[in-house]
């Protein structure tokens, strides 16, 4: 695991090696063992990379990697988890390999196959190749997106990096807010791929090859890979049973792909079905007891699920270490802006990125359970679009005139709160349905934010309306909650702290397999992930299978009640705050007040407005250190 970045040229200017180091080094974090910096014999091109030593820990791993005549260098962020079956076909076909590294695999397989590299692969990827022969750079990310890639390009140049803050430390890369996306961060928590935060910067779609050549013409950009969910009332007829068998043997071979490592592995252990899987396929392959990891929060109950995280660790016998948050976490607030490049309106980053910081004292390499809910559809909103459909014309507004009539919600993990959800936006067509439930600022938007706010909804991805009404939630969710949420998060947070994160469940074959599943084998009534929890019902301990889900939250609500009601005034209402250029005063206010006063459970809002103003007052300084470093203008 690593970070990448790199430059190419299209005027005849020479890429300077201070630039690639000074980009290179942005990314410590992510790579701290070693580093290296290439640049090509015509100085049109080079790449800078930080490595984290994973597999083969020798020099002859680091990279940039080149082949023998130096003529393809590679420069790699991720595992290759078929690595060792494409080193075998190489071999007989006659390439040498001087490492044991997963990244030669890459540099002789190019060579065979050029951009069709990328199908050839399984794993989870960011990869930059400078073919010297055709005068070529390619990128490409994973299929789903679990590293990640960003790019600047102008008439000049094309610049990319592993984080954005890579990219800004390029003197010739102007450093400008995209004020067109605040409506999309304020709505979902994140700017959907493949737009991000700064003008001109963009991301390497999920499964996105991009080729340019010295002249900076376009050689190919194309996806490569698609989920596809059959469709509705079609596929093939799948016995259950066979099912519950498939699924058992492409999640344990999932697991067993991905403890391969030169270093010290372990999981993150929640109280879900998920990471309990992965924990007990874990136990069973490996000959040491599992390392596991896990985290609660103090005084809240609701959210805090280490004691029955401490059931399933003594189930499988690990060897456990857990860590408890306070309020004072939302102190990493900067430090989390700045991992992100930008505010990110998920709180349960402030969890993974401690847990991430707890697990790193410990071991380099941590399997996860995400994915399992994308896969099997694990969350309630799934149950509710569909429950929606089915809910008489005439019950509708009887359920709202009957919740008016009940207490407010002590929290948002609430029943009640949840049923007030539910029945605010049951009236919607289905993906809307889907994306307004797991927003953050709803239609109330309009009433806070300056600027224009009907364009959030705009631009999300295209789902086939020929899938089943289940299959297009999983699609919507697959291409837009998971890439530009949950990965994002997991790798911000672990990398961070020089972690990495392997994620079994999101197997390509195991992706590509639960989409040809039937609906019901996947939602059964109102059991979700049913196949999967019957493929490993022996592993799964009864409390566990039985106990709703609750997901990865913070206790918001309670906090910017109590020990942080303060720190939010003192963020959001001051004169100098710099989101008053962007929010009106008097509806921030009111939106503290409401919430303080216990009117309204609206801490996740509050949190995405306290995430914004921290990053812009970041911004300021992240100007000012390029104004005196590179002696440039930024806006």
């Amino acid at each position: 695991m690593c970070g990448i970045c790199g430059e190419l040229t299209f005027d005849g200017a020479p890429v300077r090696s201070e630039t690639l180091v000074s980009m290179r080094d942005r990314l410590e974090h992510r790579g701290p063992d070693a580093h290296g910096v290439f640049v090509s014999a015509d100085r049109r091109a080079g790449l800078g990379f930080r490595r984290l030593a994973i597999i083969d820990l020798s020099p002859l791993g680091n990279q940039p990697m080149a082949n023998e005549d130096g003529t393809v260098v590679v420069a790699f962020n991720g595992e290759i988890y078929n690595f060792q079956k494409l080193r075998a076909r190489l071999i007989a076909n006659g390439h040498t390999f001087r490492s044991q590294s997963d990244t030669e695999v890459l540099v002789h397989l190019y060579e065979d196959f050029g951009s069709r590299l990328v199908e050839e692969i399984d794993g989870m990827f960011a990869i930059a190749i400078w073919d010297a022969r055709a005068g070529r750079l390619l990128l490409a990310r994973d299929r789903a997106g679990k590293k990640p890639l960003f790019v600047y390009r102008d008439s000049r140049r094309l610049v990319f990096g592993s984080e954005i803050k890579a990219i800004f430390g390029h003197p010739d890369v102007p450093l400008q807010m995209d004020e067109s996306t605040l409506p999309a961060y304020f709505t979902f928590g994140y700017v959907p791929h493949p737009a991000t935060f700064y003008r001109g910067v963009t991301q390497i779609d999920p499964a996105g090859v991009l080729v340019v050549d010295a002249g900076g013409v376009t050689v190919e950009s194309r996806q490569y890979w698609q989920l596809r969910f059959p469709d509705h009332g079609g596929g093939e007829k799948i016995d259950r049973q066979s099912a519950r068998e498939q699924v058992r043997e492409l999640v344990t071979n999932a697991v067993a792909r991905r403890l391969v490592s030169d270093v010290p592995l372990g999981a993150f252990l929640s109280a879900g079905i998920d990471s309990t899987i992965v924990v007990g396929v874990m136990s069973r392959l490996m000959n040491a007891p599992v390392k596991t990891f896990t985290i609660g929060f103090e005084d809240a109950p609701a959210f805090d699920e280490t004691a029955v995280a401490r059931q399933v660790a003594r189930r499988f016998e690990t060897e456990h270490t857990e860590f408890r948050v306070k309020p004072s976490a939302v102190d990493l607030i900067d430090r989390l802006v700045w991992h992100h490049d930008g505010p990110f309106g998920d709180s349960s980053a402030i969890p993974t990125f401690l847990v991430s910081q707890l697990t790193r004292q410990h071991v380099t390499v941590v399997l996860t359970g995400d994915g399992g809910d994308e896969l099997f559809a694990g969350y309630l909103r799934f149950q509710a679009a569909l429950a929606a459909d089915r809910m008489p014309t005439v019950a509708r507004p009887l359920a709202e005139f009957g919740l008016s009539l009940l207490p407010d919600a002590p929290h948002e993990r609430h029943v009640l709160a949840r049923a007030r959800r539910f029945v605010k936006f049951m009236h919607l067509p289905l993906l809307e349905r889907l994306v307004r439930w797991n927003s953050i600022f709803q239609e109330d938007l309009a009433s806070v934010l300056v600027q224009d706010a009907s364009a959030a909804l705009k631009g999300l991805p295209e789902v086939s309306r020929a899938a089943s009404p289940l299959n297009q939630l999983l699609a919507l969710n697959y291409a837009s909650y998971l890439a530009d949420d949950l990965l994002v998060k997991a790798d911000r947070c672990t990398m961070a702290n020089s972690l990495e994160a392997r994620c079994p469940l999101l197997d390509t074959a195991l992706t590509e397999y639960a989409a040809s599943l039937p609906d019901g084998f996947k939602l059964d009534g109102r059991r979700t992930k049913a196949i999967l929890r019957d493929a490993f019902a022996d592993l799964i301990p009864p409390d566990i299978d039985r106990r709703p889900k609750t997901g990865f939250g913070v206790p918001l609500d309670a906090w910017f009640r109590g020990e942080l009601r303060e720190y939010v005034r003192d963020v959001l209402l001051p004169p100098s705050a710099a989101s008053r250029a962007f929010f009106k005063p008097s509806a921030v206010s009111q939106l503290i007040d409401s919430h303080q006063r216990g009117h309204a459970n609206i801490g996740h809002r509050l949190w995405t407005l306290v995430c914004f103003e921290r990053w812009l007052q970041q911004l300021r300084g992240w100007t000012v250190e390029r104004q005196t470093r590179y002696h440039v203008t930024s806006n």
